[in-house]
């Protein structure tokens, strides 16, 4: 049984609270530090108005990253703390008659948004580990987007230096975008030794043999109908990077991904109980591929 609810507002630098007791009674105010000597000062805030710190449940707003170290902070010393959409208290604000903006007054609306819905939203709480889950998955959202356009943009630049290099072999492959790292272009291909080239085709390979060879290669660059163009091979070498480095990226991000979700603290944030009702008014729901292919979905 929660015996104070508090609203923070959270800045860069400072951070605003506000406390009520469940009768609607203000307990306490105040601004903060976003700094250790702030955060135990909240704390021992806390702590003179409640008998216990999990009578303690805190609302705040999503606020980019300022908010993530204190909502860090709270968890780990067992306070509920959830993250409200600013939408929400937002909508909220504008049924209050109070219209002055100030910090406290946005951590005090806060609150009052937690005294009138903390039954609902109270089934709700996301823990760091949950956090972490949400930013990998975010991160790998991003990164294979960056990988499609960069492909895209790769395979356009070739059909002017290399058109015919398409029909060879897949330009995405691990030997491939190595190759293009030292001859992106059919010009640089015909100016190479046959040696040069071959010891380009031996980089890592997944799967199984090459099906194409040196010859291959240089047969297709000295009837290539390709434009000369410096500017384009630097860009082609400047770029065949990203989907290597990237995929790696996104192999490690599934890796940890599939390795917490294996554990039993990631089965039970998987199956946490949230009422449909709740999910789909105060919460955003993402969702995480594991390394083997699953996906789970939070909210």
């Amino acid at each position: 049984m929660y015996r104070l609810l508090v609203g923070a507002d959270v800045s860069k630098d400072f951070f605003s609270a506000s406390g009520l007791s469940t009768e609607g009674k203000e307990c306490f105010s105040g601004t903060y530090e976003m700094n250790s000597h702030g955060f135990s000062e909240f704390l021992k805030a806390l702590s003179s108005h409640a008998e216990r710190l999990d009578q303690v449940f805190v609302a705040m707003e999503s606020t980019g990253c300022y908010h993530i170290n204190l909502f860090s902070f709270l968890s780990s010393q067992g306070i509920h703390t959830v993250v409200v959409n600013p939408l929400l208290i937002a909508n909220f604000a504008k049924l209050s008659l109070r219209k002055t903006k100030t910090d406290k007054k946005d951590a005090l609306t806060i609150a009052r948004f937690l005294l009138d819905h903390h039954e609902e939203i109270s089934q709700f709480s996301i823990s760091q580990d949950h956090q972490d889950l949400r930013d990998l998955s975010r991160e790998r959202e991003s990164l294979c987007h960056l990988i499609a356009a960069t492909k895209v943009e790769i395979k356009r630049v070739l059909r002017t230096i290399f058109p015919e290099l398409e029909s060879i072999g897949n330009l995405y492959s691990n030997v491939m975008l190595g190759f293009l790292q030292q001859h992106p272009s059919a010009r640089l291909v015909r100016g190479a030794k046959r040696k040069a080239i071959a010891k380009a085709l031996k980089g890592p390979r997944v799967g199984g043999k090459l099906t194409f060879s040196a010859e291959d290669l240089i047969k297709a660059a000295q009837s290539s109908v390709a434009v000369v163009s410096p500017a384009k091979e630097i860009i082609v070498q400047g770029k065949d990077c990203y989907p290597l480095t990237s995929s790696r990226a996104v192999g490690r991000g599934d890796k940890t991904s599939d390795r917490f979700m294996q554990s039993d603290k990631g089965r039970r944030l998987g199956n946490s109980p949230i009422d449909q009702g709740s999910r789909s008014k105060y919460c955003c729901p993402f969702s995480c591929r594991s390394g083997r292919g699953e996906e789970f979905y939070f909210f």
